[in-house]
């Protein structure tokens, strides 16, 4: 008996070793391919089921434009209001495009394009549901309809539920392309412990509630851009992930549902081709992938 409890705990201290082993390996062959993009690079690693220690956390509270990984806590906030009877999901509202800079109150409008905003500008003065507006703002990236939803939740609302979840890296100051605040240096940021938390929270299904974390998930997972992280996994591997990129900045943070699910968040600045930034996430995400086989 003794030596069957001794042969059990050193099986279990050798399962141990071996996780930390491939947590330094990994960690060493995404340092290796940071130094060689030349970028500013922060990753954020950690299953679903994490237990203590286990992560990979490299420049994690690195500030960073947020680019559109800041509709995440835009639909989180969709979701809360509607959870607290302020809103409902289908409730319509006016298609616009005129919205309010945060430095003096003045007008501006968005150079929509075909490309994210196709729909939602083709329905310039009639009506569209918060749930269609959050699913372009998502899958399609909309910035017409984040900003339409910003304009009707409020961005100090969605700060304030971001501070709430404890995920105070992400910063929600202001809609998109407020010129004005972008020249005041005034933008939304965010760390990629922010968007951990944020995505952890969607993960194990406290983003609100289960059902509305549920809901958020199904939404993430109907992404468009997917040359990122999903670009670096096994066919078929579903992510539920939001991406964002503007001159220099490219990011990807999601939820993979691998066999034993995580959230990965990749931040990247200073790549002036998205296709290079997009190669490098997505050969990240691969090396993400091989821990543990």
């Amino acid at each position: 008996m003794v030596i069957r409890a001794a042969l059990v705990i050193l099986a279990a201290w050798s399962v141990v070793g071996q996780s930390v082993t491939d947590l330094s390996s990994t960690r060493g062959e995404i340092a290796a391919l940071i130094a060689a993009s030349g970028a500013e690079v922060a990753v954020a690693w950690r299953p679903l089921d994490n237990k203590p220690g286990e992560e990979i956390l490299i420049n994690p509270d690195l500030r960073v434009h947020a680019a559109s990984t800041m509709k995440v806590p835009v639909m989180i906030e969709l979701f809360r209001q509607a959870a607290a009877g302020q809103i409902a999901l289908d409730d319509e509202v006016v298609v616009t495009n005129q919205f309010t800079s945060i430095m003096d109150g003045s007008p501006y409008e968005l150079s929509a394009t075909e490309d994210s905003d196709g729909e939602i500008y083709r329905a310039l003065g009639r009506k569209l549901s918060y749930r269609a507006l959050v699913e372009a703002s998502i899958t399609v990236s909309s910035n017409l309809a984040t900003n339409i939803l910003i304009e009707h939740l409020g961005a100090d609302k969605v700060q304030a539920t971001v501070d709430t979840m404890g995920a105070s890296g992400m910063q929600v100051l202001r809609g998109v392309e407020d010129q004005k605040a972008f020249d005041a240096g005034r933008s939304n940021t965010t760390t990629a412990r922010g968007l951990l938390i944020l995505l952890e929270a969607i993960g194990h299904g406290t983003a609100v509630s289960a059902e509305a974390s549920a809901a958020m998930i199904e939404i993430l997972k109907r992404q468009h851009f997917n040359d990122g992280i999903p670009a670096g996994l096994p066919v078929g591997t579903p992510v539920a992930h939001k991406t964002g990129s503007i001159t220099r900045i490219h990011h990807d943070a999601g939820i993979v549902y691998a066999q034993r699910p995580y959230v990965l968040v990749i931040l990247t600045r200073g790549i002036d081709e998205m296709a290079v930034s997009a190669r490098l996430m997505a050969d990240i995400s691969r090396v993400i992938a091989g821990i543990g086989k």
